[in-house]
């Protein structure tokens, strides 16, 4: 496994960007409840805004790969911002129009950047040091991640959200063109904050373009016969590591981005109060996050970690179907603390071994980011239907953990050659 050694400046830089795949991503647990409510969307229909920010990763990823081959790391997460900017931008006109087509397609764009993105920061993190200290590193760049979704859901929220429980409660008093109105004024709330996210996006990717930031020697190799996809065929512990992790990312929007209406709808816990829940379930992943960077290597191995958080994944899931209230609701939030080493463990896992196949090993692992696209919307069909509804639903994070906890224990073993 071929390494880098990075400076300080390069290592806080990438910290930053982990910073705004937060900050982006996060909101979404906001906008969920908020374009529900502006858009008059059956539940179903809100979670396609998290099909559409993570339907990218998989159409994306191996273009992403053959990009950054192409120009760079640097110049390829430069890009990656100014796509972001683009679909922030697009809310703008979304809002004024009332278009949730138009949202659909800004986020779609923003996870197209973000695909990018990661595809280069990812593997960049794991190896500028040694492989054993990788799931450590993940952990102080999801902190950042996780401190950005708390901050961005939390001013979303506020901007958005505020007096929304009244706006709710005399809607169904006005009529039809009050109705549009009161509508209208509250879609066009997000337009203030999504200037100055597109403005930030665009300030950071001129900068990330004059900054110095060293080159992986491992993104420099040319392709050859031996590093085509095909050659992907002989690490089956890669594709086991990318199932856990489309699993994973599935069951960590579907905390994230549910708990708000779940907790309002099922629970009757006003809207003004739940909106900030997307916040403590970002709070427990950062407690996670603090304890796999005390803990990993010196005291427990990234694997025995991912196995405790499977094992916690399948605990807190019961106690969402089994508790009712504040209880259900608290395990839910809870389920950050046993996401927050899942992503963090299975990378270096995964790749590890891969040697000239790294980056794309690495895309395909990008491409599991779909299930952010894909179980959520399960999770929403399954709660439309009678006898499981929104509690029972939660059920789907099962076989979820379950699987997760099988590659730690066996899966990241399945024909792995370490030389």
């Amino acid at each position: 496994m071929n390494t880098t050694k990075t400076t300080p400046h390069s290592f806080y830089l990438i910290l930053l960007l982990f910073f705004i795949f937060g900050f982006i991503t996060w909101v979404n647990g906001v906008l969920v409840p908020y374009l529900k409510l502006a858009c008059e969307l059956e539940d179903w229909q809100a979670y396609l805004v998290t099909t559409a920010f993570y339907l990218p990763y998989p159409l994306m990823a191996i273009p992403s790969a053959s990009i950054l081959q192409f120009i760079g790391y640097k110049k390829g997460m430069s890009i990656g911002l100014l796509i972001v900017a683009l679909g922030s931008l697009l809310f703008i006109p979304a809002a004024y129009e009332r278009k949730y087509s138009y949202f659909l397609i800004g986020l779609f764009i923003q996870g197209s950047g973000l695909s990018l993105l990661q595809t280069a920061a990812n593997p960049y993190v794991t190896i500028v040091g040694p492989i054993e200290r990788a799931a450590q590193r993940i952990s102080i760049m999801g902190i950042g991640n996780k401190v950005a979704g708390i901050l961005g859901a939390l001013i979303l929220g506020h901007l958005v959200l505020s007096d929304v429980d009244v706006l709710t409660a005399t809607l169904s008093d006005l009529s039809e063109m009050a109705k549009a109105s009161e509508l209208d004024a509250l879609a066009q709330r997000v337009i203030f904050p999504y200037i100055w996210i597109t403005l930030a996006l665009v300030g950071l990717s001129i900068f990330l373009m004059w900054v110095s930031l060293p080159e992986p020697e491992l993104i420099q190799q040319k392709d050859d016969v031996r590093s085509d996809y095909r050659g992907l065929k002989q690490f089956p512990y890669l594709w086991i590591g990318v199932v856990a992790l489309f699993l994973y990312v599935g069951a960590e929007v579907i905390a994230g981005d549910t708990i708000t209406v779940y907790a309002t709808e099922k629970w009757n816990i006003p809207l003004s109060t739940s909106k900030s829940f997307t916040s403590l379930t970002l709070i427990s992943m950062l407690v996670g996050y603090g304890i796999g960077v005390i803990c990993i290597p010196k005291y427990i191995t990234q694997q025995q970690m991912l196995s405790i958080s499977a094992g916690l994944g399948i605990v807190l899931t019961l106690g969402i179907v089994v508790f009712e209230g504040m209880y259900s609701v608290a395990c839910v939030a809870l389920l950050g603390a046993a996401n927050a080493i899942v992503w963090p463990a299975i990378w270096p896992l995964a790749i590890e071994g891969l040697k000239e196949y790294t980056a794309k090993g690495s895309a395909f692992l990008i491409m599991g980011i779909s299930g952010g696209a894909l179980l959520p919307l399960l999770y929403g069909w399954f709660t439309s239907i009678s006898f499981i509804g929104q509690q029972y639903a939660y059920g789907i994070l099962l076989p979820c953990y379950l699987f997760i906890l099988y590659f730690a224990r066996k899966g990241h073993t399945l024909g792995k050659k370490i030389i």
